[in-house]
């Protein structure tokens, strides 16, 4: 994941979501004094300043919160040096990679049974499932909260497809009618290619690739990206990944290795009509105010809904001075933060379902139906799958996906070598076991 809204694998996957006593005290010891809560995030400092704004609202007389600064583009560095040092914050953004790994490890503090039982209406049936489902790990402990939702789909030039004279994408659409879009597209308006699809291309792009799989009704690419137990190219899976290969020899969609840095200038100078992106690249947009009319549209289906999920979240340190503070504090900021900062940058719909009002409000208001739309979709979607492995030895399967697996979509590699690169990331998961 990029740090879009909310961070990447170490750090996090993206968005909003502070340096008092944070070393050494009892797991879970309670004091009768004022007690210092510290929150870190990887947010911008314009969105920082509307988190401290925001949780200046935070009343109550026992508990101060303070947020630490972290360099801008330093999280992941700052993150590990806190680790290391054992003086993490008691509240840290996190991506769900680290949450599982440091729960794992040892690190962190379980909120499984606090957030079942629930306090009022904070309880896990209120978070959206699949984010509190991929945030256990494989013997029930969550070692966070997940606090903001990734979306994922295709946006597109409502002014090229006009052009093109081809039906706007939207909800229900198929993969062969978005490669017949793309083909439609390309090498026109000054556009080289139709679809720019990092997604479907990049490192992630094996995950990616199990919604056409499991839409037309086979297996995923992995049965559980963070306790894998193995990795699988059935006939569907292989169907889509044929699908694309031929798309990508044809010119009409991207291949590996372009270079995906500048596409959202691209897009938004009617240089690229249609990409796969995240529904913060809005809060973005609204602001930049793009040359062209654009649309947001979820991915295309075979038969059954099917789209990515993701998530990131707030991690808590087993040596938190206060447990009973730092979940006051982390309620709080799954409640209520997300108000006073979403309306401004609709950056992600909380994982928390009733606070997602405000962002749909702040996208409703600004004209950005589509995006309403779309997101709501992806969060209702019917299948989902993983977006990456979360394990520790994921690096290693993004060493085989640069191997195999893209040379696979650039036409260097035979469709059939799909089988002998899940072989070898079943040898690193029987390994790892």
């Amino acid at each position: 994941m990029k740090k879009h809204i909310i961070g990447t694998s170490l750090a996090c996957a993206g968005l909003l979501t502070a340096t008092a006593a944070c070393s050494g005290s009892d797991s879970g010891s309670k004091s009768d004094g004022p007690v210092t809560v510290t929150v870190m995030t990887w947010e911008s400092a314009q969105t920082n300043a509307a988190i401290d704004k925001a949780l200046a609202g935070f009343k109550d007389d026992k508990i101060t919160v303070k947020r630490v600064d972290t360099p801008s583009g330093g999280y992941g560095d700052k993150l590990a040096s806190l680790t290391q040092a054992k003086k993490l914050p008691d509240l840290f953004w996190c991506g769900n990679d680290t949450e599982q790994q440091y729960t794992a490890q040892g690190l962190t503090v379980d909120w499984a049974k606090r957030i079942t039982d629930g306090d009022g209406d904070f309880k896990a049936g209120n978070f959206v499932g699949s984010a509190m489902e991929n945030w256990k790990t494989g013997d029930g402990q969550m070692g966070g909260l997940p606090s903001l939702m990734n979306t994922y789909g295709i946006w597109y030039s409502v002014d090229a497809f006009k052009a093109a004279g081809i039906p706007e994408p939207k909800a229900g659409w198929t993969w062969d009618e978005m490669y017949s879009a793309a083909s439609k597209l390309a090498n026109k308006g000054g556009a080289k290619y139709g679809l720019v699809a990092d997604n479907l291309t990049s490192a992630d792009a094996p995950f990616s690739m199990s919604m056409y799989s499991v839409s037309a009704g086979g297996a995923p690419f992995t049965d559980n990206v963070n306790h894998p137990t193995k990795a699988e190219a059935d006939d569907k899976y292989v169907e889509g990944v044929t699908k694309l290969a031929a798309a990508i020899k044809s010119g009409s969609v991207a291949p590996p290795g372009y270079d995906a840095s500048n596409v959202q200038a691209l897009f938004s100078a009617g240089k690229v009509p249609m990409m796969v992106g995240g529904q913060w690249l809005a809060a973005g947009f609204q602001t930049d105010k793009p040359k062209i009319k654009y649309g947001f549209a979820p991915f295309p289906q075979v038969n059954t809904p099917t789209t990515l999920y993701d998530s990131v979240g707030i991690c808590t340190p087993k040596y938190t001075a206060n447990e009973d503070a730092t979940y006051k504090v982390l309620q709080y900021l799954n409640t209520k933060v997300w108000d006073a900062v979403l309306p401004a940058s609709p950056v992600a719909p909380p994982a928390y379902t009733p606070a997602q009002a405000s962002y749909f409000d702040a996208l409703t208001k600004a004209g950005q139906t589509t995006v309403v739309d779309t997101v709501k979709a992806d969060l209702s979607a019917e299948k989902t799958v993983g977006v990456r492995f979360t394990t520790t030895w994921a690096s290693q399967v993004a060493d085989l996906t640069t191997a195999w697996y893209q040379p696979i979509l650039s036409g260097k590699k035979p469709i059939s070598d799909l089988q002998t690169y899940v072989g070898k990331i079943n040898d690193l998961i029987k390994s790892a076991g």
